[in-house]
This record gives C-alpha cells, sequence and structure tokens, in this order.
C-alpha cells in the first residue's frame, strides 16, 4: 500500500492491514490550517474495487463531516469510487478538497451547513474554535492523558446509530450516516 511507504503518519490496528489511523493535517490558507486529526480508515476486502470508510476521530466543525460520528460525505468516496484512487488520493486531494469546499447544500452537519450559508465570518470562527479544542496540540496531549473531550470512535458511531444526542441517524453502507446529527458544544 502507497500509504505505508509515504510520509504519512499511518498506525496499523493491531497490524491488520484493513483497519488503520493517519494523521491528517488541515489544509494550508484554511481555517482548518494547524489543526490534526486521527482519521480512522477501513478497507473492505473488495478493496480498491470498493470504496474506504473514512471517519475522523477526533471533533471537526465541517458540513460534510458528522459530528457525533466522525464519518464523510463525499462523493468520490461515497458514489464514484473508482479502482484507479488509493489512500494517498484519499488524504492527498480529496479530504484537503472537503475541507477548503464545503458542500453545505448536502450536510451531515445541519447546523455547520446553515451556519457556513448565513454567517461565512462566524462559521470560520467556528471551525478555528473547533480546530483549538479538538485538534491543537494542546488537545492531542489531553487526549493522551484521558483529559479530552473526545469520544472513542466505536462510541461515536455507536451512539449515532442508537440516536444518541440530537439527530441520530441510520447508516448506510461503508460506515456512513445517511442524515445529519447536530451536537451542541458550548
Amino acid at each position: 500500500m502507497k500509504l505505508l511507504m509515504s510520509d504519512w503518519n499511518v498506525e496499523l490496528l493491531e497490524d491488520n492491514m484493513s483497519e488503520l489511523y493517519v494523521s491528517f493535517h488541515g489544509p494550508k490558507d484554511s481555517p482548518y490550517e494547524g489543526g490534526v486529526w486521527r482519521v480512522r480508515v477501513e478497507l473492505p476486502e473488495a478493496y480498491p474495487y470498493k470504496s474506504p470508510s473514512i471517519g475522523f476521530v477526533n471533533k471537526i466543525y465541517h458540513p460534510n463531516v458528522d459530528l457525533g460520528a466522525g464519518s464523510v460525505c463525499l462523493d468520490v468516496i461515497n458514489q464514484t469510487w473508482s479502482p484507479m484512487f488509493d489512500l494517498i488520493n484519499v488524504f492527498e486531494v480529496f479530504l484537503p478538497q472537503l475541507l477548503l469546499y464545503p458542500n453545505p447544500t448536502d450536510p451531515l452537519n445541519g447546523e455547520a451547513a446553515a451556519l457556513l450559508m448565513r454567517d461565512p465570518a462566524l462559521y470560520n470562527i467556528r471551525v478555528k474554535d473547533y480546530v483549538k479544542r479538538f485538534a491543537s496540540a494542546d488537545a492531542s496531549a489531553k487526549r493522551k492523558h484521558g483529559c479530552g473531550d473526545v469520544a472513542r470512535p466505536e462510541r461515536r458511531a455507536e451512539e449515532s446509530r442508537d440516536g444518541g444526542g440530537e439527530g441520530g441517524g441510520e447508516e448506510s453502507e461503508g460506515g456512513f450516516l445517511s442524515s445529519s446529527e447536530e451536537e451542541d458544544d458550548s
């Protein structure tokens, strides 16, 4: 797998090539700059013919990322995946483009989508606040010491499936939620 031989920080889950974590840095010149997210990747048996499941472990404020489960709504992963793509494309092109150009008309986080359309400046402030709280070096240190406000991905996904939080949501193929879930962190 090209990703393992690249400069990306990749952690295999129990030496299992089908489950891994990747450290993803927010794109430069964006409100996500300076943030580092732990992204969980699950590769199906039919990979690369079937798309991977991608989810943010630490919280990220974005219209196309479910705030509770961390699942990503991105057409190229969910619907138009091709075996010509690989995980390098996901982390060097698809996710940076998603953060740079959110699509508020197809949200998983309805509150973020509405804020982006209503008040882009306030949206950027909220994004930067989430970066500081959940994706900064300080937030990472807190998570390592058990003080962070970040749920384990398995629990977050389970809460979303069980209707935890305010929106619940049904899980669709590939582990992605099919409805938005809003969460207030104030």
